[in-house]
């Protein structure tokens, strides 16, 4: 780790991230290298090596940083309501997922390689935001759906952050695979986040 001041030391991270979700925007997980983060960067490619030793570990921190972002959100729907329905806790849930689309879109990535291609404390610090994420689901379901069983509401959890690994591909679709399935004649409603999120939701709950 270089020497300097933890603040700096968080900046240069913060803003190799930021460059790394700027080149995701355009670009897949697999074309995007170490030498284009460092492109996007104000300090030499050489440097980034000095906070994130692959190109895994920085997309890493940015996965953790969605679902910091996500729990943000999450924490906002269980304080500011004293109640809610079945349908209008599907529809906060549905929202707060149809406004990440990053998040859904690095779910959708080979995690397993991702993981294992950062070091321990990387991969630690992500786990603890994913695990606030399932706290988060836990105590919002505990709260709206009093009448649910500890085994009910992990059955919905385990059934629901699954689901999300593939809401991206089937809701992010381009004009490629649509003239495909065309082709294959396979006849597909396209739906949105939001729509394909609710109607989760409403049948698992």
């Amino acid at each position: 780790m270089p020497k300097g001041s933890p603040e700096l030391t968080a900046a240069r991270k913060e803003e190799i991230v930021n460059a790394c979700e700027l080149l995701y925007q355009t670009k897949s997980f697999k074309d995007i290298t170490l030498k284009d983060i460092g492109n996007v960067t104000s300090f030499t490619r050489t440097s980034i090596y000095n906070y994130f030793q692959t190109k895994e570990e920085i997309f890493l921190a940015l996965f953790e940083r969605e679902y910091s972002r996500w729990n943000v959100d999450l924490r906002s729907i269980l304080e500011d309501n004293n109640t809610l329905t079945q349908e209008e806790f599907a529809k906060k849930i549905a929202r707060s997922l149809a406004a990440r689309p990053q998040l859904l879109k690095l779910l959708s990535m080979n995690n397993y390689d991702m993981e294992a291609n950062s070091r321990p404390e990387f991969l630690s610090s992500f786990k603890r935001a994913y695990g606030e994420s399932l706290k988060n689901m836990n105590e919002l379901l505990e709260k709206f759906f009093p009448g649910k069983s500890a085994q009910e509401i992990r059955s919905i959890i385990y059934v629901f952050f699954p689901f999300m690994f593939g809401i991206y591909p089937y809701t992010s679709v381009t004009e490629k695979q649509k003239e495909a399935m065309k082709e294959a004649k396979v006849d597909f409603k396209y739906q949105t986040v939001f729509d394909i999120t609710y109607d989760c939701l409403m049948r698992i709950l």
